[in-house]
């Protein structure tokens, strides 16, 4: 009887404690929500909530709110599938923006090292910030060697060399943007920069024939170009949560075109998808939620990075 009462006693300990754990977690995940839901704690705005709803992703219509000289802001929640998303357009024609592109962090040696997209955009003195390529091991922690798979070109030097299975987002010198196969960048002569990501999803204004039989669920950063080139769209959709589940490629290339793209790339996504943005009292944190090893609000450190820079911002 004693032993019986000691393992029952056991039991009630134990059930109260993974009780109080599991408390505990939902009250992250809550708080890891709302601190995200409104861009007016950013910046102020006419509105109370600029978050937009619609119904699917073929009803979304932006409605931009500029955030910078050429940056405008958009996110928006989506009824079915259950989604939630952030993202940017970007005019490339504005004389006091510059594209930067980064293979990582840099160690004395000159060697890549890993980096939250909110310490990149931090670091580097920008407005804005996503994650881009893929890369070799996934970790929180900061500061660890890298590599990035698949093409970096940065300010017209090579860092990591093509993988022609991918593709990449390229800046010409021209001021013009494409996406294009990495087989088929044969030297940095006029590219500015260039970064690789997985593949084209929006092709012409249609989606790719890629991204047809493909239903895996994910969170999702991508880019896409507008028609005349003058535009970059930048692009994060929340997933493996209970309040935003993830896209596939072919929602992600139907909301790029929703936003104004033309040509569509994925990069990167799963727990490395983030998308940070500069205060106005100068400091920096990431909009969506990303989900590092199921952990809704903890940033990985990723390698390839996209940013904005603004001119005396």
């Amino acid at each position: 009887m004693t032993c019986n009462f000691k393992m029952k006693n056991k039991f009630f300990i134990r059930k109260i404690w993974f009780s109080f754990l599991f408390i505990l977690f939902t009250l992250f995940l809550s708080c890891t929500s709302v601190s995200n839901k409104k861009i007016n704690e950013l910046y102020p705005v006419s509105t109370k909530d600029v978050t937009n709803i619609f119904t699917n992703i073929k009803s979304v219509h932006p409605h931009w709110i500029s955030i910078a000289d050429g940056v405008d802001y958009f996110q928006g929640k989506i009824s079915s599938p259950k989604l939630e998303f952030y993202s940017l357009q970007i005019d490339l024609t504005s004389p006091n923006l510059h594209i930067v592109v980064r293979g990582g962090a840099l160690a004395d040696d000159g060697s890549t090292l890993n980096t939250k997209v909110s310490s990149f955009t931090r670091d580097n003195n920008l407005f804005a910030g996503i994650n881009t390529a893929p890369f070799d091991f996934v970790s929180s922690k900061e500061g660890l060697p890298v590599k990035n798979v698949g093409i970096v070109i940065s300010d017209g030097v090579l860092l990591s060399h093509t993988v022609p299975l991918y593709d990449a987002l390229v800046f010409y010198k021209d001021g013009k943007a494409a996406v294009i196969n990495q087989s088929l960048i044969q030297s940095v002569e006029n590219i500015e920069n260039a970064i690789g990501g997985f593949h084209q999803i929006l092709a012409g204004g249609e989606t790719t024939q890629k991204t047809h039989n493909n239903t895996a669920r994910h969170p999702r950063s991508a880019a896409g170009i507008s028609p005349n080139g003058n535009y970059l769209y930048l692009l994060v959709i929340d997933g493996r949560q209970q309040k935003s589940i993830g896209a596939t490629e072919e929602e992600t290339a139907l909301l790029l075109l929703s936003l104004g793209s033309y040509e569509g790339i994925n990069f990167d996504g799963g727990g490395s998808s983030a998308l940070a943005l500069r205060f106005p009292d100068g400091s920096v944190r990431v909009v969506n939620t990303p989900i590092h090893r199921f952990f809704p609000g903890q940033e990985r450190a990723v390698a390839g990075c996209l940013g904005v820079y603004i001119k005396n911002n």
